[in-house]
């Protein structure tokens, strides 16, 4: 299911300036559409119920009534999870303790990301890699782990793969890239500048971007054509970057099984020849 409020945001720019108007109260007080009927919502936004209507059903609701019940159902799972997520590892927790915050807040980081995450974008993404001639990996940091996950996933596949630790060869990656290959973009914050350098020189080579990312607006998800989002809920320990990994592993787990059924039996017929036997005696 795709979250109400990142559909109204994505559908935006289609929207009438009356709209989009609208839209932009939405999106800085959600709670507006709890507290508010669709009158006094026009009320406040110096709109009309009719414009209103309308940007609900641009959003793929049938009106206010169905957009109103999915943010006020969102944004209860936020206020759980923000409750959830001030439980932050202390000094004084037991091992017991560790085990139980950390296992939470990745559970929470994956049912949010699946939520997230929009079927269509999704099919696009794996429609623009199975066309690709080659899958260029980016990825700084964390991310890169993602990253270098996926790259393991797509080589089972045969699917031809580029991936570099070094930022400059990363860079060289983006200046070589073309319009037939894709490029796999990992930031969980949005916001790393090397990434973002490698963008602009993918989008100046018309190169397609799938972006894994958080679900903010963001330098990497405004420049990239797909985005697939995920929510992370980090602990105390930020630098560990634990639930935010969790759920680019899981895009890519995601991302390489449709990939796969897309073409069930040669997928399958190519993982039984890529699988590398154990020597359980050695």
């Amino acid at each position: 299911m795709s979250s109400a409020l990142i559909r109204l945001r994505e559908r935006s720019a289609q929207f009438s300036s009356t709209e989009r108007g609208v839209a932009e109260r939405i999106l800085a007080e959600p709670q507006l559409v709890v507290d508010l009927s669709v009158h006094e919502l026009a009320q406040k936004t110096f709109s009309s119920p009719s414009t209103i209507v309308r940007m609900c059903m641009h959003t793929g609701y049938s009106g206010y009534k169905e957009f109103r019940r999915e943010v006020t159902s969102e944004l209860a799972r936020r206020e759980q999870n923000l409750r959830t997520s001030k439980k932050e590892i202390q000094h004084s927790d037991s091992l017991e303790q560790i085990i139980d915050k950390i296992t939470f807040a990745n559970i929470c980081s994956l049912e949010e990301t699946r939520d997230l995450l929009d079927v269509d974008v999704l099919r696009s993404s794996v429609e623009v890699i199975r066309r690709a001639r080659v899958i260029y990996l980016f990825g700084m940091g964390a991310s890169l782990c993602a990253a270098k996950d996926a790259y393991l996933k797509f080589l089972r596949l045969n699917k031809l793969c580029i991936i570099n630790e070094d930022w400059h060869s990363q860079l060289v990656q983006s200046f070589n890239a073309t319009a037939q290959d894709a490029a796999l973009v990992f930031s969980y914050s949005g916001a790393t500048a090397e990434v973002i350098e490698c963008m602009k020189n993918l989008k100046h080579r018309c190169t397609p971007m799938i972006a894994i990312t958080r679900c903010i607006q963001s330098p990497v998800s405004d420049l990239a054509d797909y985005r697939l989002y995920t929510a992370a809920n980090e602990s105390l320990f930020r630098s560990g970057a634990m639930s935010s990994r969790m759920a680019q592993l899981n895009v890519v787990d995601i991302l390489f099984t449709a990939l796969a059924n897309a073409d069930y039996d040669q997928s399958v017929t190519q993982l039984s020849r890529t699988h590398i036997v154990k020597d359980e005696k050695r």
